[in-house]
């Protein structure tokens, strides 16, 4: 009897001490996955105005009753199209004022729509969003070519715009900071450079080879 509960005993620690390798093995091949996974940044579209052109005097109406530069001198705004009706938004919208309110002072946000005038003030109360940071404003739309929703606009303090896009997460909103960082229009287009870039020197590597 002694004997059957030590071998169990050992036959267990093996299946534990094997069981632990596994989960080493796993956790390893997850993290080199992670590695190799490139950052997904806002889902660029060419429609409307491009990254590099200006907004210098575009005027809206708040929903306050105030007149609203787009691009406000000194300050980078991010332009962010929404509905009431679209449930991703919604969601949004608390890491977009997170994101804001990191950049300190140099960012402000605004916030773009249309439709019934009821409605908004509704949306604005519920989500505690200040009216006079939100635009009611079809041109609006229609002047950045917007289709889809959620979409972002960034523009900088000298009112050029940096980086556009469709936003579903959180990752999406951050790539448009770091895009304007790091100078491109988009992560896509840096990703794509930096893969083409790699093609090069591994085409002229070969060759010399």
């Amino acid at each position: 009897m002694i004997d059957a509960l030590v071998v169990s005993n050992i036959v267990l620690w093996v299946v534990v001490c094997v069981l632990g390798l596994i989960v080493v093995a796993l956790t390893r091949q997850i993290g080199l996955l992670h590695e190799r996974i490139a950052p997904v940044g806002a889902l660029a579209v060419e429609r409307g105005p491009s990254v590099g052109d200006q907004v210098l005097d575009l005027m809206v109406e708040s929903l306050a009753g105030q007149r609203i530069e787009i691009a406000a001198a000194g300050k980078k705004t991010l332009l962010f199209f929404l509905s009431p009706t679209c449930p991703v938004c919604a969601t949004l919208l608390p890491t977009l004022q997170r994101m804001v309110r990191a950049q300190s002072e140099e960012t402000r946000l605004l916030y773009a729509s249309d439709g019934p005038r009821a409605e908004h003030e509704a949306f604005c109360k519920t989500k505690g969003l200040p009216q006079s940071d939100y635009v009611l404003s079809r041109e609006l739309g229609l002047h950045f070519e917007v289709s889809k929703l959620p979409y972002a606009v960034l523009i900088d303090a000298a009112g050029t715009i940096r980086a556009k896009g469709l936003v579903n997460t959180r990752e999406h909103v951050e790539s448009l900071f770091e895009a304007e960082r790091m100078g491109v229009a988009s992560l896509q287009q840096y990703l794509m450079g930096e893969r083409e870039s790699s093609d090069e020197s591994n085409f002229e590597k070969g060759a010399a080879e």
